[in-house]
């Protein structure tokens, strides 16, 4: 197997095999198979291990962004839990910018790992007041909501989104913060698992992580 297991709420290695897993901190857990090396036979097999969640990329990718990381949350012969994608590219006013996108049923904790956000799930933030952001997944327009990280405190390291779509929570990670300016030229997301020849050519990138 070309994905390492963890666990999808902390950066703890999980211990167990087949149907049982757990964290020292977190307990029984579902593990976290997240790619060591991003390539294209770990990316098949993350494609295998997620369905039939939902592998959202902004498609076509921009030109020069290639992806980076990916992982899907579950064991062999169960439905996944969650699953996740992290694209990276370049813009002129920041630099180096990460797009992480995670789709996950409520309790899972790894949207909120990947933001640096307090609780598990989005909370009462999400679908309160005019959502200052909506988005294209799969051809539908999509709501988002600003979520506070580190329990409040203003960071600039990344901006947090979350919404709901098809049925799940919706996260989206953008490093550095000013990033999420950057979400219309980004482009809609699409379901890759749902491509065919078209993922051959797909680039992809070893970076250091950053959550």
């Amino acid at each position: 197997m070309r994905l390492d297991p963890s666990c999808p709420r902390c950066a703890d290695p999980v211990s167990g095999a087949e149907t049982s897993w757990s964290c020292p901190t977190h307990g029984a857990t579902l593990p976290l198979w997240r790619a060591e090396e991003p390539d294209y036979d770990a990316f098949a097999e993350h494609l295998v291990l997620s369905r039939p969640l939902p592998t959202w990329l902004p498609w076509p990718l921009p030109a020069g962004w290639q992806v980076s990381d990916f992982g899907c949350v579950g064991v062999e012969g169960r439905t996944p839990r969650a699953a996740f994608v992290t694209c990276t590219g370049a813009s002129e006013l920041d630099g180096v910018v990460e797009l992480t996108v995670v789709t996950e049923e409520p309790g899972v904790g790894l949207g909120a790992r990947v933001g640096g956000v307090d609780q598990t799930d989005p909370g009462r933030e999400v679908e309160e007041g005019v959502p200052p952001v909506r988005i294209r997944v799969d051809g539908a327009t999509v709501p988002v909501w600003a979520v506070s990280t580190s329990g409040g405190k203003e960071t600039l390291d990344r901006s947090v989104l979350a919404g709901e779509a098809g049925g799940r929570w919706l996260w989206l990670v953008l490093r550095p913060a000013s990033a999420a300016l950057l979400l219309p030229d980004i482009g809609a997301l699409h379901d890759v698992s749902e491509l065919g020849p078209e993922l051959v050519t797909l680039p992809f990138v070893s970076v250091p992580r950053s959550w």
